[in-house]
């Protein structure tokens, strides 16, 4: 039968984007996040699937940035936050003003920080490239699985890696899971048959292990979560990696290369939330089952 799918994008003010530091960072991918947007140049991208997190992220990150002597410039389809002294402006494909054309107006108007919605196409891929490569820092988004398949993606959409390579600065995944409801949380410990559901490694230790989860109570009409958390995986591309890219290396090749210099992936960020009792194991198995 029909069904109806409702999306509010209220618009969000100042006051509400929250600060990275309350967005359930761990404190490496804190600082590896940092890092990157306090760069002077380069393509940051974060990526995930729709409802993921991706634009609370990517504004904090502007909040984070927003000084009176830096030029910032959004390019969004909505707006869904509001800023002070930045110019946002919405585009809309029906009269052909879409990010390509967008992200063409800005680099006339001497911008410091760029934030495109999102990365669609070859076109915006390149121009956004172009910008990073004369100077300007661009944050924006992609569809992919991992943070190391956003790389792989703009070469598959047609930009060259010669272009790619040298532009890109860091890239980062983020998944959100339900959090445990802090008024029923409570520990155990799992059983045999649930060490062989979750866990591909035997690993004698885990079953001394705490794991959390809500037992349902009034605060979270009995579900046992209340609000949710995102988990990370981020990644700044060094001159190895940018070698890779230049000569069109596959993502396994990228991600191997990026395993060599200790790159921890979403499942390891949602393992560590776990152990905290923030989340539990069957969310963090529903988004990123496989090695745990």
């Amino acid at each position: 039968g029909e069904k109806i799918v409702l999306r509010i994008l209220g618009q969000i003010q100042k006051d509400e984007v929250p600060d990275l530091t309350e967005l359930n960072f761990s404190k490496s991918n804190l600082n590896t996040l940092r890092k990157i947007i306090e760069s002077p140049n380069g393509v940051f991208f974060v990526t995930g699937p729709t409802g993921s997190g991706k634009s609370t992220t990517l504004f904090s990150a502007l909040k984070y940035l927003n000084k009176i002597d830096v030029n910032i410039m959004t390019a969004e389809d909505p707006v869904e936050y509001r800023l002070p002294r930045i110019n946002q402006i919405q585009v809309n494909q029906s009269i052909g003003f879409n990010f390509a054309s967008a992200l063409r107006s800005f680099l006339r108007q001497d911008p410091d920080i760029i934030l495109i919605g999102e990365i669609r196409d070859v076109e915006t891929a390149k121009i956004a490239a172009q910008a990073a490569l004369t100077g300007h820092f661009v944050l924006s988004t992609m569809h992919t699985n991992s943070a190391l398949q956003a790389i792989t993606r703009l070469v598959e959409i047609g930009v060259e890696p010669f272009l790619v390579a040298p532009s890109i600065i860091g890239v980062m995944a983020q998944r959100l899971v339900r959090k445990i409801c802090k008024y029923c949380k409570e520990s155990y410990r799992l059983t045999p048959q649930e060490i062989d559901n979750y866990f591909i490694v035997d690993e004698p230790e885990i079953e001394e292990v705490l794991f959390y989860k809500g037992k349902g109570c009034s605060e979270c009409n009995n579900i046992g979560y209340h609000g949710r958390i995102a988990i990370h995986e981020i990644f700044i591309i060094n001159e190895k990696i940018r070698a890779l890219i230049s000569r069109n290396a596959s993502v396994v090749e990228i991600e191997n290369a990026a395993s060599e210099l200790n790159f921890k992936d979403m499942r390891y960020d949602g393992m560590k939330k776990v152990l905290r009792g923030m989340t539990t194991i069957d969310e963090l198995n529903k988004i990123a089952a496989a090695d745990l």
